[in-house]
């Protein structure tokens, strides 16, 4: 995939669902419960591709994190496992 690309216009509905040009959809292997991955920066919206093998490992990744931590310091409030989220998420961004 090249850096730039042509665009397309496309428009919000009433219930906030977006039209994903069909030349797109079929370049990235978009097909009906595809499941993506939407977050905002600044004023642009960026939608990514998931496959569940992602979240599976990413989710394995976690949970064995967290049970390292268990076996070393005992139970972990519910305080210090949204801490241990957000450090992973914030390795996971830096290694982008």
């Amino acid at each position: 995939m090249t850096s730039y690309e042509e665009g397309d216009i496309t428009v919000v509905s009433g219930k906030g669902q977006v039209v994903i040009p069909q030349p797109l959809r079929e370049k990235l292997g978009l097909k009906p419960k595809t499941k993506l991955f939407v977050y905002g920066y600044k004023d642009t919206v960026i939608m990514k591709k998931m496959e569940i093998s992602d979240l599976l490992r990413d989710l394995k990744a976690l949970y064995k994190r967290v049970d390292a931590r268990t076996a070393k310091y005992g139970r972990i409030s519910e305080e210090e496992i949204l801490r241990e989220i957000e450090e992973y998420r914030s390795e996971k961004q830096t290694k982008r």
